[in-house]
């Protein structure tokens, strides 16, 4: 009997930190707070690739990684695995992405998850993969501003499909904070903090008009340029997100990106946001001491819907005049995620 609680018990674990979709409200955030979803949501959970949305290491073992050698080895691994990191991991060399395989989640266990001086990578053909609660940072090399000596990113997807980005907080690394390219699809990030950073949030690299992702609920924070930037994206939908103090520009629908912006705040931003041939329709968004600098150029917003979040997956708006706050609260890695 005793061993059968203990089975189940791991089962529930699993399931409860690889944001199963048979529980959506699982490990559900604390009352009072927003009821932020512990399964994928936005285009990570649509049907593609034969997939059925993501479910990272769902089903798979639960172990820990408390350093570099065990996260790598677990992170590495052909079989399902919740890999939960506990502590400060320093990398070494500095700027060393980690390689993911396919059916992972790495979780951090609590707000102190860190993992410092590297980054991810998941390359082309992975799938399945969510990153949650992690404060993944500082891999800028000094003096180099615009990343030209070094690629060190803090995530690194390229032909990648379902990832799930979740709760996680990138700052000061030495050249894009996420770098999402090549035709990665089927992408969330959901509840983040991008901050103290130049070239904030990559997304392109590719010609073909096929990707889509969804970015709610995230705070873009001191920075300068990319916020994001999103080149020849099919479905770009951005909800509930919260822009503040960027220097250089903020939205940047690149190309044929086709994008629908939505009760997001904009707060002491140059160029707020900017489309080039394709679409950008923007509803009920708050822009505050925001300003024209002119540069990149291009239309502020362009265009009818080329699409309906609706059409592909459920998802719930927050009033934009709600949004600072809300983020500032419950943004980033959290004290009862992971645990």
């Amino acid at each position: 009997m005793r061993r059968i609680v203990r089975c189940r018990l791991a089962i529930l674990i699993a399931a409860c930190l690889a944001g199963s979709p048979s529980a959506p409200g699982s490990a559900a955030a604390p009352s009072g707070s927003p009821s932020w979803r512990t399964a994928a949501d936005g285009f990570a959970s649509v049907r593609a690739f034969d997939r059925d949305g993501t479910t990272g290491g769902a089903g798979g073992r639960v172990v820990e990684a408390s350093t570099q050698a065990e996260l790598e080895e677990y992170a590495n691994r052909e079989e399902p695995l919740v890999i939960r990191v506990k502590g400060a991991i320093e990398i070494q060399p500095k700027g060393k992405e980690i390689r993911i395989a396919c059916d992972k989640t790495i979780v951090g266990m609590g707000a102190t998850a860190e993992i410092v001086g590297g980054g991810f990578f998941i390359g082309p053909g992975k799938h399945n993969i969510i990153l949650r609660n992690l404060t993944i940072r500082d891999t800028y090399v000094e003096g180099d501003w615009n990343g030209k000596t070094q690629d060190y990113d803090g995530l690194q997807i390229d032909a990648a499909h379902h990832v799930w980005v979740d709760h996680c907080h990138f700052l000061r690394h030495g050249d894009g904070l996420l770098d999402i390219r090549k035709g990665a699809t089927c992408i969330t990030v959901s509840w983040c903090i991008l901050s103290d950073h130049n070239k904030t949030f990559g997304f392109g690299w590719h010609d073909k008009l096929e990707p889509r992702i969804t970015i709610h609920h995230t705070w873009f924070r001191d920075t300068c340029q990319r916020n994001p930037s999103m080149e020849n994206a099919l479905n770009a939908h951005l909800y509930n997100n919260y822009f503040q103090n960027i220097s250089n520009y903020g939205v940047w629908a690149r190309g044929q990106t086709h994008m629908v912006l939505e009760n997001c705040y904009f707060e002491n931003v140059t160029n707020p946001t900017t489309v080039d041939q394709g679409t950008l329709v923007r509803k009920g968004n708050i822009f505050r001491k925001c300003r024209k600098g002119g540069w990149p150029g291009g239309a502020d917003a362009r265009g009818s819907a080329f699409f309906d979040p609706n059409a592909y997956y459920d998802y719930r708006l927050d009033a934009a005049e709600d949004v600072p706050k809300l983020l500032a609260e419950y943004a980033g890695p959290r004290e009862e995620i992971g645990r």
